[in-house]
């Protein structure tokens, strides 16, 4: 469930010859992605089996990046949201679930946003007219919802009893989806299903995804949490579909912005928040399907 670099939906095959200086037929470089993927996939799981709450600090930082990334891309279109208090509010929402849970979520997203209006009017000065204010507040309580409130659902599943075990869970999830994904897409990907959105994205990949990721929710939910298998399958599928939609919104975000990437930092699969872009909403997902069902 990766962005457009690294779709969970898979690719769309290209005609031969149609992009030569392609990397692949999966639109990106494919051992920097399995490179990095699989590093960052082995550096988690020993997190959640040795440190569990390393988890915290690792969401936060991540959170702290992708927030950087969005902001300056965001300000390199003229939309001058404010990126001290969003990175800042950002961890306060973060390390605020740590000992208050859903209420310190919700009291540090209220701060935040409560911030954000009040630096947006002195930041256009007290005594002049508004300039895109309405827009650029809208803009900002819309990256503070979907970045760090999104992904405090995924420190508030580390902090159950048997938290480690969900965001291992959660995680293998996020593996299978993709992986799914990427080789149903490779090998049978021909109808595109956003094209105008995420051209590479295919039903076939869709498929893929759905199929690896509802087998690994039923093994992981039955052997590592010890619940019911069904649980299991409803989980792989809302992932599914929340993690397609995740990573959709994101392609639509940067079409708007005209650009193919937020960021730069990781090879092969472009910045933190192109990693992030479906798993925010399913972290929101996982947690109230463990919340509710276990």
């Amino acid at each position: 469930m990766a962005g457009e670099n690294g779709s969970a939906t898979g690719a769309v095959a290209s005609p031969a010859g149609s992009d030569r200086k392609s990397p692949g037929r999966a639109g990106r470089n494919l051992p920097a992605a399995i490179a990095v993927g699989g590093g960052l996939g082995i550096g988690l799981i020993a997190v959640m089996v040795f440190a569990p709450l390393v988890w915290i600090g690792v969401v936060a930082v991540a959170l702290a990046v992708a927030t950087y990334e969005v902001s300056k891309r965001l300000r390199e279109a003229g939309v001058l949201v404010p990126r001290v208090p969003l990175i800042l509010g950002g961890q306060a929402i973060i390390w605020f679930a740590w000992p208050w849970g859903t209420t310190g979520v919700l009291t540090a997203t209220a701060g935040t946003v409560l911030v954000c209006m009040v630096w947006l009017l002195l930041q256009q000065g007290l005594g002049s007219a508004p300039k895109n204010y309405l827009r650029e507040l809208a803009v900002t309580i819309m990256v503070a919802c979907w970045l760090p409130l999104l992904a405090s659902f995924a420190v508030l599943m580390v902090l159950d009893d048997d938290g480690a075990g969900r965001v291992l869970v959660f995680l293998i999830a996020v593996v299978c989806s993709d992986v799914g994904g990427y080789i149903a897409g490779v090998l049978f990907g021909k109808h595109p299903m956003a094209p105008a959105i995420s051209p590479k994205k295919s039903w076939e990949g869709l498929i893929g995804s759905l199929l690896f990721c509802v087998i690994g929710c039923l093994l992981t939910v039955t052997l590592i949490l010890d619940a019911n298998s069904m649980i299991g399958v409803l989980l792989g599928v809302v992932l599914v579909v929340t993690g397609t939609l995740g990573d959709l919104i994101e392609s639509q975000v940067k079409r708007d912005l005209r650009i193919k990437d937020m960021g730069t930092l990781l090879p092969g699969h472009g910045g933190i928040m192109d990693r992030l872009d479906s798993l925010l909403p399913s972290a929101f997902v996982a947690w109230l399907v463990f919340t509710v069902l276990l």
